[in-house]
C-alpha cells in the first residue's frame, strides 16, 4: 500500500514539474456545466449539464548527432628509481643474464 502511495505522489510531483518549466500547456477551451437536478413524483430527473474540455500542448525533444572535437588526455609512464634507462645491449643492474642453453634451469 505504501508503494501504490509513494508512486503516485512521484507522479503527481512529476506532473507539476512539466507543468512549471512550461514543457506540458494546459488550456481550459470549455467550462463546466452544473446539470439542472429536479425531484418530483416520478422520481429524481436530471437535464444537461457539460464536462469541461481542454486542450494540451507538450514540447518537443529532439535528439540529433553532431561533430565536436574533444581533448584526450595524454598518458605517460615514468619509470621509478633511477630515470635513466639501459644502454641497448646493457642489463639493469640485479637483472639475470640471459641463457642459451635450454639444459640449465
Amino acid at each position: 500500500m505504501r508503494a501504490i502511495i509513494l508512486i503516485l505522489i512521484l507522479l503527481v510531483v512529476g506532473a507539476i514539474a512539466l507543468v512549471a518549466t512550461g514543457f506540458v500547456n494546459v488550456t481550459q477551451t470549455q467550462r463546466a456545466e452544473v446539470p439542472a437536478v429536479a425531484v418530483g413524483d416520478n422520481g429524481v430527473v436530471v437535464k444537461g449539464g457539460e464536462e469541461p474540455k481542454f486542450k494540451v500542448e507538450t514540447g518537443k525533444i529532439e535528439v540529433g548527432t553532431g561533430k565536436a572535437t574533444i581533448p584526450v588526455p595524454e598518458i605517460r609512464v615514468a619509470p621509478g628509481g633511477n630515470s635513466a634507462a639501459p644502454a641497448q645491449g646493457q642489463q639493469p643492474a640485479g637483472a639475470q643474464p640471459a641463457t642459451t642453453d635450454s639444459t640449465q634451469r
